[in-house]
């Protein structure tokens, strides 16, 4: 339950394709942009509509990297515990801190043994941050190139 949680606090804290251009999108990425629509209001802000959780997920990281893919990247290598990666040393213990609340195997563990709406959720998650990357060839992440 606590793992649940926490991968639900995660995805809080983290648009599509034309139509003309929905030939060209992978299948992995084309069942999402089929189901969502993200309308963004006078203000910016992104509302998005999808036809389940998982649509929903993959449109909002699509959306906040849109916004800001440089803090959706820092902050998922924050919660991976590879900040020294890119920051340098002074970044360890900030990562040691990571790694003491959980692995990389402990985490690989707990996703193999979620229910299926939460592996969806995660995919989703993983996968609109990979779209993303896709469709905006322009953009260089600092470490990550694949979610």
């Amino acid at each position: 339950m606590k793992n649940a949680l926490l991968v639900v606090i995660v995805i809080t804290f983290f648009g599509c394709q034309t139509k003309e251009n929905k030939k060209s999108i992978p299948a992995v990425y084309a069942k999402y942009v089929d189901n969502i629509e993200i309308i963004r209001d006078d203000f910016g802000v992104p509302h998005i509509y999808g036809k389940t959780d998982a649509d929903a997920v993959f449109g909002l990281l699509y959306s906040q990297c849109e916004d800001d893919f440089n803090r959706v990247e820092q902050n998922y290598i924050w919660a991976t515990g590879r900040l020294a990666e890119v920051e340098g040393e002074e970044a360890l213990y900030s990562d040691l801190r990571a790694k003491l609340f959980m692995t990389q195997e402990e985490a690989i563990a707990n996703y193999e043994n979620s229910p299926d709406w939460l592996k969806k959720l995660c995919n989703a998650f993983a996968d609109g941050i990979n779209y993303y990357l896709e469709t905006h060839p322009e953009v260089e992440p600092k470490l990550l190139t694949h979610f």
